[in-house]
């Protein structure tokens, strides 16, 4: 196993727009899915939540992500090609900041193009909770976090406080 830090809020690798990948089946790249399969498995079995990582959570400035969840397996330089009009709401969290869950809206579906680990391209058509994982993993190989894009700065709270509040914040829609 290969289980690796993760990188939390006022890192500046959380901030960088990462590189694309020039050869998905090198040593490194490989290392790298390794490592972000481990660090997810790992954050799991600990947090009793996770379903994907990106890159710069452990350090690495490079267009991958990992999940596991209705798809598993890394994308590799992946890009958003279509987006849905229709929009949902949720309480988005982040392994960067384990203690925070943000108000974000998200499109209920997209197309994704990506490098699986071999290489090949492959298409990803994504619905509701899958959707809304991507986006939020895709928008950290971007330097974009989930608390930008908070509904409003009310709509930030502590994970231990969201029972208590919850209903005070579904009024504020």
């Amino acid at each position: 196993m290969s289980i690796q830090p993760i990188r939390l809020l006022g890192d500046p690798v959380l901030r960088t727009k990462c590189r694309s990948v020039k050869v998905a089946g090198s040593p490194t790249v490989q290392q790298t899915i390794e490592d972000l399969r481990d660090t997810l498995s790992d954050f799991r079995s600990r947090k009793g939540f996770g379903r994907g990582i990106a890159a710069p959570q452990i350090g690495v400035s490079e267009r991958i992500i990992f999940v596991d969840f209705e798809y598993s397996g890394p994308l590799i330089n992946p890009k958003i090609l279509a987006r849905s009009k229709g929009m949902f709401e949720l309480w988005d969290d982040c392994f960067s900041f384990p203690d925070l869950l943000v108000r974000v809206r998200r499109h209920t579906g997209i197309e994704v193009v990506f490098l699986d680990a071999e290489g090949k391209r492959q298409r990803l058509q994504a619905r509701g909770a899958l959707s809304e994982l991507l986006q939020h993993e895709i928008d950290h190989i971007d330097g974009i976090l989930a608390l930008d894009r908070a509904i409003s700065p009310r709509h930030i709270i502590l994970r231990s406080e969201l029972g208590r509040f919850e209903g005070l914040h579904r009024k504020e829609r």
